[in-house]
């Protein structure tokens, strides 16, 4: 969504695109050479999926140096722009919940950790695109 959003706000396609999943692997950890996988779509786009195991600490630019070093990726992190899907939940008094709940529901889920430091996302290269839902 934040790719859509951004070519609707700013009329651009960048010159390269890539489209990244983060995954937790069932195993504690993954290994350096097994972390990335790298797919070409388009001139344009490339799908790159980083796997992590549910022990290791996702870093996600460290990932993407060991993929520039290791599988010829090529950018630089001071001329890279992560952009960021965000959603704010708000109330409905139509949800058929009690107010309270939906309340506390909001409340709750704001006191998740921020993607871009969990990720350990340069913070100066982050751009959140944010998008209201009514629960």
């Amino acid at each position: 969504m934040p790719l859509l959003h951004n070519i609707k706000h700013n009329h651009v396609l960048h010159e390269k695109n890539v489209i990244l999943t983060v995954r937790t692997s069932e195993n504690p950890h993954v290994p350096d050479e097994h972390r990335a996988t790298l797919t070409p779509i388009s001139d344009k786009f490339v799908r790159l999926e980083l796997c992590f195991g549910f022990m290791d600490e996702p870093n996600v630019t460290k990932a993407l140096a060991i993929c520039k070093k290791k599988a010829g990726f090529k950018f630089e992190i001071m001329q890279t722009s992560f952009y960021l899907g965000r959603r704010t939940l708000v109330g409905n008094s139509n949800s058929g919940l009690p107010q309270w709940q939906d309340n506390l529901y909001i409340a709750l889920s704001g006191l998740g950790i921020d993607p871009s430091a969990y990720f350990k996302l340069p913070a100066n290269r982050v751009i959140e695109i944010g998008e209201q839902v009514s629960i």
